[in-house]
């Protein structure tokens, strides 16, 4: 290379230098930026969650279970509440060997473990050792103290009387609370869970005695219902015996307060399953049944009173393309007479001087054909269709309980306006909410609407007295008080037609002057007797029979009082047979009937039945039925009763159930 080249050359570099440098500074400040900003970005922006993965190889979380709310019935006794259990395991590698004699000797007097589980702990044969889910806080304060047990909190539901009311409770499946009570007001009942972090070491284990609770668990609030549970277990009982009996599909067994509308006991069966609620969740065309309100319709209207005449003929007819026949000819007979022996052709004859909108509209004022507004999932709103919808016979379908699906719920708040004097009540099961600070919610009576005048149901309801008295509601006869109540039979639908079977129902209320409870029985399909006057009025009598007597009865001895009919021995009885106690005069739990009126009955004892090796609803239903009340009844076998089996008291008396695990 020339020296010419040569020094053009250091010319040129001498003048790019600068540039080069320049570039190199600028590659080292961006690379330095750039650091500077990942540091900040780490420190400080995601500082957080930088640390909580850290924390996350030293530290486990998990969410500590909160106690869910007990569910109660109206006078506070528990029905479905959570128990706290703790399973407790042992860690036999962990276990340090100056403990160990003293965390054997606990495990084995306190706990009960087995000689298996405390040898595999002694020799360290294995290395978890499960004790069991259970313990209670006690065992569990014993072993806190020792290296290697570990301690987890299980909750669990409990039901002190098994399977009683289940479908109005509800229960848990694949963990989700499902049905009644428990999916209805479970966000109440949960409560909010805690967090509690353990340690862990190099093998991600928990380190005992590691552990602290972040966050406290917030216990649910509780849930007071309108049910009894002594007219629950009356209700299940009776339901069961019946469809036992008559060999019945199912069936629904309703007590309410007309007053209220509060629910007392809702019983429902079908198929042998006792969670069903077909009584909110399954229509079924009700047949007589509906007929006085068919009647209401037409004294409401005023195109007929009840002294008005209908010729029946010979108990049969076809009106408007429908043929109708009743069970016997009749004649000329009144409308009163007409609801009282239940005839088919006299109520439609009276259906058929309403308007279509008349008849709709007091059908649908008594809650038909739309839903209660129960606080139940998945209730049904049957079936009322608008008068646009009808065809030429539909009146007198509807007018003796066809074309028209009802849930039993429905028929039970219509027959309380019946009994309250015309007030449509929402339906209650729910009387209060409680939070776990003490603050209380109450629910109260709510009325839709006053469907009809005072006047009317009092009318209605001497109609309705002598169906019980001397028409086709015989069998819910009581001795003591004067029942109003009403019977239906009718076809079972199948298949675009009718089936040979039958629903058979009784709605019926008392005492009839001062009405206190409605009860609604219902059998599905029973074979042999069919008719609701048959097999469906003995369950709504018995009902009644059995709620005087229950230990806790929601009835008011005081209205009972001049309710109640004078009771004689019968005739013929012999000298110093004395007279039959009167039901009026028993006095329920914390009351005393006057003294003056107690002092002229004499008591007939009767002998208090043997229920010994009988489950304690058995012994309950059993001397109930004798006419007595029970109390202290306990989860286990029945050995025997206070007093004794055979001795004599006077009905009404309080009997004490003795079983095993209780008193």
């Amino acid at each position: 290379m020339s020296r010419r080249a040569r020094a053009r050359r250091r010319r040129d570099t001498a003048v790019l230098s600068p540039w080069r440098r320049r570039l190199l500074l600028c590659g080292w400040l961006f690379a330095a930026v750039a650091i500077v900003a990942r540091a900040g970005q780490l420190q400080v922006l995601q500082a957080e969650e930088w640390r909580e993965i850290a924390e996350g190889q030293h530290l486990s979380s998990h969410d500590i279970p909160a106690t869910r709310g007990a569910i109660l019935d109206r006078n506070g006794v528990p029905l479905v509440l959570s128990r706290e259990r703790f399973e407790i395991s042992v860690d036999s590698e962990q276990v340090r060997d100056q403990q160990k004699d003293s965390l054997l000797n606990v495990l084995r007097d306190d706990l009960g473990a087995s000689a298996r589980a405390l040898r595999d702990i002694e020799t360290g044969r294995r290395k978890w050792v499960v004790l069991g889910t259970r313990f209670g806080t006690t065992e569990r304060e014993l072993v806190r103290r020792f290296h290697g047990v570990h301690v987890r909190r299980d909750l669990r539901r409990h039901s002190p009387y098994g399977d009683l009311a289940l479908g109005v409770l509800g229960r848990q499946v694949d963990g989700r609370w499902r049905g009644g009570i428990e999916q209805a007001f479970s966000g109440h009942l949960a409560g909010k869970p805690g967090l509690e972090q353990s340690a862990k070491d190099k093998f991600g284990r928990a380190i005992p005695g590691q552990t602290v609770t972040v966050r406290e668990p917030e216990a649910g609030g509780s849930v007071m219902l309108t049910i009894d549970v002594d007219l629950q277990e009356i209700a299940e009982d009776v339901l069961a015996e019946a469809i036992a009996e008559h060999g019945a599909r199912g069936g629904d067994i309703l007590v309410t307060d007309p007053h209220t509308g509060e629910i007392l006991a809702l019983a429902s069966i079908q198929g042998g399953n006792t969670n069903a609620l077909s009584a909110i969740n399954t229509p079924y065309e009700p047949g007589s049944t509906i007929k006085p309100f068919t009647m209401a319709a037409v004294l409401h209207h005023g195109v007929a009173s009840l002294e008005d005449s209908v010729d029946t003929g010979q108990g049969w007819a076809t009106i408007r393309g429908r043929g109708l026949k009743d069970t016997h000819g009749s004649g000329v007979i009144s409308f009163a007479e007409a609801l009282r022996e239940s005839s088919n052709i006299g109520l439609a004859t009276a259906a058929l001087r309403l308007t279509p909108r008349q008849h709709y509209e007091i059908l649908r004022d008594f809650g038909f054909g739309t839903r209660t507004a129960v606080p139940l999932p998945g209730e049904e709103s049957g079936l009322l269709e608008a008068p646009s919808h009808w065809e030429k016979a539909s009146p007198v379908a509807l007018a003796i309980g066809y074309e028209i699906s009802v849930t039993p719920l429905q028929m039970a708040m219509a027959y309380g306006a019946l009994a309250n004097g015309g007030h449509l009540m929402e339906p209650r099961i729910v009387r209060e909410l409680r939070d776990p600070a003490g603050e209380v919610e109450r629910i109260l009576p709510r009325s839709v609407r006053r469907v009809v005048s005072t006047e009317l149901t009092r009318a209605l309801g001497e109609v309705l007295v002598d169906v019980v008295e001397q028409g086709t509601g015989t069998r819910a006869r009581m001795q003591t008080y004067r029942v109003a109540g009403k019977s239906g039979t009718a076809l079972i639908a199948e298949d675009g037609g009718y089936s040979r079977d039958y629903f058979a129902s009784f709605v019926g209320y008392f005492p009839a002057d001062d009405p206190q409870i409605v009860v609604y029985a219902k059998l599905d399909a029973p074979q042999g007797e069919y008719f609701g006057g048959a097999v469906a009025a003995p369950l709504t009598r018995a009902t009644m029979e059995a709620a005087l007597a229950s230990r806790q009865s929601p009835l008011s001895r005081s209205k009972l009082l001049r309710a109640g009919i004078d009771a004689v021995s019968p005739a013929g009885a012999g000298a110093g047979a004395g007279r039959i106690l009167d039901a009026r005069f028993v006095a329920l739990p914390g009351e005393t009937p006057p003294s003056s009126r107690v002092t002229e009955v004499r008591d007939e004892a009767i002998p208090v039945p043997d229920v010994a090796g009988l489950t304690p609803r058995a012994a309950v239903r059993r001397l109930h039925r004798a006419g007595f009340r029970v109390t202290s009844a306990s989860a286990g076998e029945v050995l025997g009763t206070h007093p004794r089996a055979g001795v004599l008291r006077p009905p009404g008396d309080t009997i004490r159930i003795r079983a095993r695990g209780g008193t």
